[in-house]
């Protein structure tokens, strides 16, 4: 018999002839009458159990019902009164225990997720704070100047009115592109998946940033062995948005004269691995597993890109995992980065 899982019956019963037959004993030793010893021995056994198992499930489960119940945190029902009745009475001190320890870990898991949340909301609403509050000041600051009496300066007065319309630019964008994350996360936007060759878009896209690829000298390839056409099956415009947004941040983040590449991989038949990688600044290990956040940036992504809304990688993890797909990233400072993501491919 295992002392450490025993059940009550087991337990009122050591205990119930454990008193019998000490009082049998001490019964024996000082009267010597046997048939009285044996006597004793069964009424105070029998007496003993009776009253130690009643006092067991009725005294020490019902105070472990009072537990289980808070750990469930439901209103007995039909099925929690048979298994208060029946199953709880015959589980051993140390089961109720691990039950009781594994609550414990799971609202310990809880509570950790509670506070990383709670954490993440505060960084979030303070990111947003921060992103409204810089346009709004600069154009505070240019319409404060104009009332003071620059309105009578032509010049000064048309280059403010440029920058405060800059400004309202960059608030609508970041306007537009909550609200596109929105939607997104609360899967009201209907993707409309058809096929198209993968390779295609991304030469469309190099050639509509042209303007901005050779303002910073940085030249566009596909890599050798991945222009061979791939057909994939995904929402054509929500893709092309997807590599616009990672090829503005190349160019952003890329250094000059450098070099952007995509590269396309068949991954299992079923699906392509689509990457887009540069040769600039490179991110830290660190933050890495956090680029997808919303305006989440480095302090180095930060100085160097002053203008985007920090919603870019956000949108695009959102519209990969609506085609119900993966993005990653891989980076090294000062060597570049990647950034990847799957793709079902049509046929």
């Amino acid at each position: 018999m295992n002392a450490k899982n025993l059940s009550p019956q087991q337990l009122a019963a050591i205990n119930a002839i454990s008193i019998a037959v000490l009082s049998a004993i001490a019964n024996w030793v000082f009267v010597h009458d046997f048939f009285v010893a044996a006597v004793i021995f069964l009424i105070l056994g029998v007496v003993s159990y009776i009253l130690i198992l009643f006092f067991l499930q009725r005294f020490i489960y019902r105070r472990i019902k009072l537990i289980y119940k808070f750990i469930h945190q439901t209103k007995a029902g039909k099925k929690e009164e048979v298994y208060f009745k029946y199953i709880l009475p015959k589980k051993s001190i140390d089961e109720v225990s691990e039950d009781v320890g594994k609550w414990a870990v799971q609202k310990s898991n809880e509570i950790a997720l509670l506070k990383k949340n709670e954490a993440y909301r505060k960084e979030f609403l303070q990111n947003l704070a921060h992103e409204f509050k810089t346009p709004i000041f600069a154009i505070q600051g240019y319409v404060d100047t104009l009332l003071d009496g620059a309105l009578d300066n032509a010049p000064v007065r048309r280059k403010f009115l440029e920058n405060a319309s800059k400004n309202i630019d960059r608030l609508v964008n970041l306007m537009n592109d909550l609200d596109e994350i929105s939607q997104l996360e609360g899967g009201e936007q209907v993707l409309n998946k058809q096929p198209f060759i993968i390779q295609d878009i991304i030469r469309e896209v190099y050639e509509s940033l042209s303007m901005q690829l050779n303002a910073n000298g940085i030249k566009t390839q596909i890599k050798k062995g991945c222009d061979y056409p791939v057909s994939v099956l995904a929402d054509k415009e929500k893709i092309r948005q997807v590599i616009i947004n990672l090829v503005e941040n190349s160019i952003k983040y890329g250094k000059q004269n450098g070099t952007i590449s995509a590269g396309i991989y068949n991954t299992d038949g079923q699906h392509a691995l689509v990457e887009i990688s540069d040769d600039g600044m490179g991110i830290e290990e660190e933050h890495l597993s956090r680029i997808f956040e919303r305006f989440y940036r480095t302090d180095r992504g930060r100085a160097r890109d002053r203008r985007g809304t920090g919603l870019g990688l956000a949108i695009c993890k959102h519209i990969i995992e609506a085609h119900g797909q993966t993005i990653h990233a891989r980076s090294t400072p000062d060597v570049g980065t990647t950034i990847g993501f799957t793709l079902e491919r049509n046929g």
